[in-house]
Parts: structure tokens; C-alpha cells; sequence
């Protein structure tokens, strides 16, 4: 007898209850139960009372769903849609797709005496100094003297790809929400479901949309995962614009745009600069996990360490992630110092 099955008779559900019931075998614990007969089966210690799941009401009600039967229904409902939705974001993704295999062609079919000087030239155009190129020079010598350089360019690609397109829609997405209350209640909900959403869960819908062997499989995954922090930083940063400013702005006849690109955008870049700083670092950790859906890059190494349980590969491979990891951050911190300098000097 099971727990609930007086609840059920009290509320008279006994015959909706019975609707379903099947004329299979009885289980080992009714068997029991009606052996032991009198109150002692109908009765259960108040310490064994079980909690009021799912499970444990169907096995008093059949009417009443199991836990497998609402997950398999969430399943049949998306693999239900899953061809509209294909209809529809095939051809908005495609694009990502094409910038992934361009940019990852690039970086790796580009000799590396002339694919590192650019990218050195492009560390000292962000950073101005010479002692952060000597540093970011230092890592890719020393990942290419480990036989690690085209991977490291292909991390670096996803990264550049991503974190790209993470600030192209970051910045207008958290620009519309300072400008708006109405819109910022609407996307902070989903700001924070991106930002508490385990890595790992990103990909299982992605995976069901699209094939393994399309870049936009684990692309889109960073993106979703990495956008959150320059929307957010973006917004924030717009607001704690002094208030006197926008007045003074607003006394000399600006119009909204002017304000914007004139006065709010220069006063937040700080804080813009520093969302895209995490933009760039969640791009790298997710990159790495994304590697479980074909990714290219250092995360296919460390998860082939885990799997062929090769610890030097898995260690050298992670350890390559994090100068990568430090050097972006540096390079980013650089030009971060440089807007504050030319702030403080106006």
C-alpha cells in the first residue's frame, strides 16, 4: 500500500486515480504490505514519511505523472520543434559559422613569423608598451617551443570571433537597457539565467539543433555564456554618469545621440572595457569546455589528458590556457589603463 493512498480516498480521487491503472503484476512492496495486513500496512512511521514527489504520488495515484514522464516530455516537445526552430536559426547563424572556419583558417594556415609579429603589432597598438609585448611574446614562443602554437591559434580565433561579436551586440544590447527601466526589468531576468546556467547545460540544446561538425555548435555556446558581463558593465557604466554632466550637456543643446557618443560612451568606457575583459576570460573557459563538441584548440588536449588519462598532455595543455589566459588579460588591462590616463589627463 502506498504512502499517500489515504489522501487520495479521503479526497475522493480513488476512481480517477484507478483510470490508469494497469493489470500488471503486483510490486514487491504492495505484496508486502497486504501480507502484513491490519494497521501496521497502512500506517507508516512518521520518519519514513516520504516527501510528496512526483514519484511518490504516482504510486498512490496513477493519474498523476512520473518524474521521467515530465522530463521525456520536455524532450519530445523540444525534438517537436526542434525543425522550426532550424527554419529559423540556420540561416541568423550561418554567418558565425563562416567567421569561425575563415578566422580559424587564417590563423593557422598564416606562417607563424608572420601571424606572431601581427599579432605583437596589435598588442602594442592596444596597450602601448613595450614591456606587455615582450610578455605576450614570451608565451607564444614558449607555446610554440612546446609544439602547442597551432593550437594556441586556434583558441586564440574562437576568442577573437566570440568575444567580437559578444561586444557587437553587448554594448548596443546594454546601451538600450540604460536608456530604458522598462527594458532592463525584461533582460536582467535573462542576464541572470545566462550568468547561473551551468557551462555544460548550454550545450545539450545546441547539440540537438545542430550537427557536431558546424562551428556554430560550440560558437554560439561562448557567446551565450560570454555576453553577459559587457551587457551588464555596458549598462552600468552608463548610468553612473554624473547627473551635473548631463546637465551641462543637456544646458548646451545636445541632442540624445550627441549625449551618447559625445559624453556617456567616453565616461563609460572604463567600465566597457572592463566587461569586455570578462567577456574575453569567460570566452577562454568556455572554450575549453566547448571542446567536449568538437571545438578545436588547447581543450581538445585537456580533455584528451582526461580521457587517455595523459597527465603531462592535460597539464602542459592547461598550463598553455592560462598564459593565454594572463596575456589576454594583461593586453586588455593595458588599454584599460590607457583610457583611464587619457581620462585623468582632460
Amino acid at each position: 500500500m502506498a504512502t499517500y493512498d489515504g489522501l487520495f480516498d479521503t479526497l475522493g480521487l480513488r476512481d480517477w486515480c484507478d483510470t490508469d491503472a494497469s493489470d500488471g503484476p503486483m510490486s514487491m512492496a504492495d505484496l508486502m504490505a497486504r501480507t502484513q495486513g491490519g494497521d501496521e500496512a497502512g500506517t507508516t512511521a512518521l520518519r519514513d514519511l516520504p516527501f510528496p514527489s512526483l514519484d511518490a504520488l504516482h504510486d498512490a495515484c496513477n493519474a498523476i505523472p512520473q518524474t521521467r514522464d515530465l522530463t521525456s516530455g520536455l524532450e519530445t516537445g523540444f525534438l517537436g520543434i526542434r525543425d522550426a526552430l532550424r527554419v529559423v536559426v540556420d540561416p541568423l547563424t550561418q554567418p558565425l559559422s563562416w567567421a569561425l572556419e575563415n578566422t580559424l583558417w587564417v590563423m593557422t594556415e598564416t606562417p607563424w613569423w608572420i601571424m606572431i609579429p601581427l599579432l605583437l603589432l596589435a598588442t602594442w597598438a592596444v596597450g602601448r608598451s613595450w614591456k606587455i609585448v615582450g610578455f605576450v611574446a614570451a608565451i607564444l614562443a614558449g607555446l610554440a617551443f612546446v609544439d602547442h602554437y597551432e593550437v594556441a591559434m586556434q583558441t586564440l580565433a574562437i576568442i577573437f570571433v566570440c568575444a567580437f561579436i559578444c561586444v557587437l551586440f553587448g554594448v548596443p544590447i546594454g546601451i538600450a537597457m540604460s536608456r530604458s527601466d522598462r527594458l532592463q526589468n525584461v533582460v536582467t531576468p535573462i542576464l541572470d539565467l545566462l550568468q547561473t546556467l551551468p557551462p555544460f547545460v548550454y550545450l545539450i540544446p545546441l547539440i540537438f539543433l545542430f550537427s557536431v561538425t558546424e562551428p556554430k555548435l560550440y560558437g554560439i555556446a561562448v557567446i551565450l555564456y560570454a555576453i553577459v558581463p559587457v551587457v551588464r558593465l555596458t549598462n552600468l557604466g552608463i548610468r553612473l554618469v554624473d547627473a551635473d554632466v548631463i546637465e551641462a550637456a543637456d544646458a548646451f543643446g545636445m541632442t540624445k545621440s550627441q549625449k551618447l557618443f559625445g559624453v556617456q560612451i567616453p565616461l563609460a568606457l572604463p567600465n566597457i572595457m572592463a566587461g569586455v575583459n570578462q567577456t574575453i576570460m569567460m570566452s577562454l573557459a568556455m572554450v575549453v569546455i566547448a571542446s567536449m563538441v568538437s571545438a578545436p584548440g588547447l581543450g581538445i588536449l585537456v580533455l584528451r589528458g582526461i580521457r587517455n588519462l595523459e597527465l603531462g598532455v592535460g597539464l602542459v595543455a592547461g598550463l598553455g590556457i592560462v598564459v593565454l589566459a594572463i596575456a589576454l588579460d594583461r593586453v586588455t588591462k593595458a588599454s584599460l589603463a590607457r583610457i583611464d590616463a587619457s581620462q585623468a589627463n582632460r
